[in-house]
């Protein structure tokens, strides 16, 4: 294991001549966690609080711009990729782009209609949920790790909105910096490394990314009341469930 380790490294790291380092690092570090857990699986431990020491919901990949086209609408289209998150999972389905992209079609032109602008908030995202997935929305305000923990381990996802700027200290696959504000999923976590893990919808290698508990955490705000994208600390900390 110790072989498979140094070699994933130094492929990543001979691979980098050319560019920055630290993503490399990062990637490097993930491959080598999913390696040991495959090959020496750490078994599921019941804690006293009575949830997992560990859990990992496992659906679809839903990139914000399936055709890499980050032109508007696509630029802000985190929160619809977190919705249809939501909605392939509870629907068993793998999309291909052509589905995925009709979708997204329909569900611009529902908040259109709604006249919901290219940044849409935690409220704004439970309506589309009810009224137009079909799913039932749960708002948690002022969320602790426990809470989020306890919603994964009944096989919840959750989404959050956040201040991408947090969030690229533990993500360099954000451009500029990451965004102000920004929208994921959060599928699992793990008390051994202490992280979460989510498909982060926006970044490059964002499928089953994993932020440290506190920084995730820490990253959590609805969008500003202000309407400024840049006072993001200001927004209030909630986080949303859809149930089926």
């Amino acid at each position: 294991m110790k072989n498979i380790a140094l070699l994933l490294i130094t492929t990543l790291f001979l691979s980098s001549c050319t560019q920055k380092i630290s993503p490399h690092i990062e990637k490097a570090k993930s491959l080598i966690e999913n390696v040991t857990e495959t090959i020496a699986p750490v078994p599921t431990i019941i804690l006293e609080s009575g949830l997992p020491n560990k859990h990992l919901i496992k659906t679809s990949f839903i990139p914000q711009a399936p055709e890499k086209n980050w032109h508007q609408p696509w630029q802000d289209a985190c929160e619809e990729a977190s919705l249809l998150t939501l909605k392939y999972y509870y629907s068993g389905k793998t999309p291909d782009v052509a589905t995925m992209v009709a979708d997204y079609q329909l569900l611009f032109s529902f908040e259109s209609d709604n006249k919901f602008k290219h940044d849409i908030n935690i409220d704004n995202m439970s309506t589309i949920s009810s009224q137009y997935l079909g799913l039932t929305p749960n708002i948690l305000e002022n969320p602790t790790i426990k809470d989020i923990k306890k919603e994964l381990s009944l096989d919840h996802p959750v989404i959050i909105t956040a201040n991408g700027k947090t969030l690229y200290k533990e993500n360099k696959n954000f451009r500029s910096g990451g965004p102000w504000y920004h929208s994921l999923v959060v599928l699992g976590y793990d008390d051994n490394s202490q992280k979460f893990i989510v498909h982060d919808v926006g970044t490059q290698h964002g499928a089953y990314f994993k932020y440290s508990y506190n920084l995730l955490l820490d990253s959590v705000h609805d969008f500003p009341v202000s309407g400024k994208k840049e006072e993001i600390d200001t927004g209030a900390k909630r986080i949303l469930v859809l149930l089926k």
